[in-house]
């Protein structure tokens, strides 16, 4: 997901890890309230991390290669 901010001056945060990468099916699905590929949890964190962003005039790109990791670019 690629977000598309108008033309100004931002602040970029970035977050990385070197985990196992999130499947390329599962990129699309990943900030939709509930949705989680764990046994536990209520898959509610991305999504609440998408609608502060977003209230924020912001957005959020994503890189992640499976078995090397994911990079958030907020």
């Amino acid at each position: 997901q690629v977000a598309q901010l108008a033309a100004g001056s931002y602040v970029t945060i970035e977050v990385r890890d070197n985990g196992s990468g999130i499947k390329p099916e599962h990129l699309d699905k990943i900030f939709a309230s509930f949705f989680t590929t764990k046994k536990s949890g209520t898959g509610l964190g991305l999504s609440m991390v998408y609608g502060t962003v977003e209230q924020m005039s912001g957005g959020i790109d994503i890189e992640s290669e499976a078995g090397r990791g994911t990079t958030f670019h907020i």
